[in-house]
Formats: structure tokens, sequence, C-alpha cells
């Protein structure tokens, strides 16, 4: 992934996703050439030089202060996500070597506490949403059709964002698929601008770049935001469709690791099913933590 042509990708969509009357000018003659604002009236009503906004576009952003970019997000309208989403590609980490890549493990002591979750389903994630860990409702609850050790596996592990592209059956589990798509993409951006010299997130963009049209067309459009709570809708074939809310839970001292739990309110429909659910898939001895000694 390249910082300086992602930078120029991002401001020009944002550009274009802005009609003159948005910002107060005169709204476009139908014959209008340029979607969205010229880059003439964005660095005007910026107030930055039109030759430095175009070095911007053109990914030149060695030494742009804070106040030309956030004059710039103020214009385009960027949210807080997006507004750090442009300070990360106009700012890359320093670039070196990449380290040999090390496969993630999930801690003995995460293990410990996903298996001890036994009525709330549990994932732990990294940063690429590869899974390094489920408790075994989160396991019934997403994916029952994929290995129960499939984490222990990095060449295999269960990936989400992948999942929710290519795999039917996990897919399939979310009533508002569109919105989940969108939401996975706009938080994949977001991790891509931090982490440019991530060789593995790479070939996770460049597989479903290829493999998945639909999610070409999304990340063409350069979504940005992250969610670290909500809710969501699913459809489970074993006991029906359950409102469930998730939270993701940082956990200090890993690599970008996060726990994400999900649970229903009291007394729904949907904490009966997810009381049957873990009724249903209780294992018969109690869960052995594995691998990580730490």
């Amino acid at each position: 992934m390249d910082a300086s042509s992602e930078l120029g990708d991002f401001l020009k969509s944002r550009r274009a996703a802005l009609r003159p009357q948005d910002v107060g000018l005169p709204a476009a003659p139908a014959r209008r050439r340029v979607a969205g604002l010229r880059r003439e009236e964005l660095a005007l009503l910026a107030g930055v030089s039109i030759t430095h906004y175009t070095r911007l576009e053109q990914g030149r952003a060695a030494g742009v202060s804070d106040s030309v970019l956030d004059a710039i997000a103020r214009t385009l309208r960027l949210t807080e996500d997006e507004t750090a989403h442009l300070r990360d590609l106009a700012r890359p980490a320093a670039r070196r070597r990449p380290p040999a890549t090390r496969a993630a493990h999930a801690t003995r002591s995460a293990r410990q506490l996903l298996a001890a979750m036994t009525d709330v389903p549990a994932l732990l994630l990294d940063r690429r949403s590869d899974v390094l860990a489920w408790n075994r409702l989160g396991h019934a609850l997403l994916a029952p059709h994929l290995p129960w050790d499939g984490p222990d596996t990095p060449a295999a592990r269960p990936n989400l964002v992948r999942m929710l592209f290519l795999d039917e059956r996990y897919r399939a589990r979310y009533t508002d698929w569109q919105e989940e798509a969108h939401l996975a993409v706009a938080s994949l951006r977001l991790v891509a601008g931090r982490h440019p010299d991530d060789r593995a997130l790479a070939e996770l963009i460049g597989h479903l770049s290829i493999q998945s049209d639909e999610f070409t067309a999304l990340w063409a459009r350069h979504p940005v935001r992250t969610c670290t709570s909500g809710t969501k809708s699913l459809h489970h074939p074993a006991v029906g469709t359950l409102e469930l809310s998730f939270e993701n839970l940082c956990l200090p001292g890993t690599a970008d690791q996060r726990l994400i739990a999900y649970t229903a309110e009291p007394g729904t429909p949907s904490d009966a099913a997810l009381r049957l659910l873990a009724a249903t898939t209780a294992p018969t001895e109690p869960e052995r933590p594995t691998l990580d000694a730490h």
C-alpha cells in the first residue's frame, strides 16, 4: 500500500462528494465537468494555496502543518475518524525494514477468560480481524461450520472480513449485510492507514480485491470509520434472529489485539435464543487453555 497515492485518492474522493452548494458556493451549472468541488474552490475555502493543496493530492505531504490539515478536514467536513485517517496518510510512520513476521497467538490468560465467558459469545481478534481464539458460544454463534480449532493454525485462521465477503454461510448471518460490509471495509481502511507496512494486511486487501467485486467497489469509495460498540442483527439457523449488543475491548500489552463480546438484553427473545444456543453448545468437559503459556 502506497501512502502517497492513498492520500491523493482519499482527498479526491472526499472532494468529489461535496457539491458547491454544500459549502455556500453557487450551484454548479449542468455542464460542470468536475464532480464535486474543484481543487481551486477547496483551496480557497480552506485558506491554503492551490499549489500547496495540489501537492497534497499528488501525495507530496512532507512538512504539511497541523493547521493546514485541520483546515482541509473542516472544509471537507471530515468526521473525527476521517480526520485521523487524513493525518495517518499525510504523516506515515517512519518507514523501516519490517521485522520478520511472527504469527500472533492468544495468551493462556486470554484463552482462560474466553472459556470462563460461558454465557457470552466472545472472540479474540488481531488488528486484521484474524480470529486468534473464540469460546464455544462465539464459535457456535458465528461460524459453527468452521473447525473449532481453526484459530490455532495461523495459515488457516478465520478472518472476519474475508469471511464476510467470501463465505456464504457467514455472510448469511447478517440481516443487514450491506451495512456490515461497509463498516468492515471502513474499519479496514482506518487500520491500513495506521499500518502501511503490514504485509499480511496488504495481502488480505489484495486477495479480497481480486476475489470480490463487492469489496473492490466499497474499497474504492474510501470509507473510514471505527466502531467499538453497537448492535448487530444476526440470523442463526438453529435459534432464529438475534438482536445483540457488542463491545470491542482492547487488551493492553498486546499488538492491537481486541476481545469482542456479544450480549442480549435480559428478558428479550434474543436473550432466550442466546441461552438456548449456549445450552446446546456447552462442552462436556471444562475448557482447557492451550498453546501460549504466558
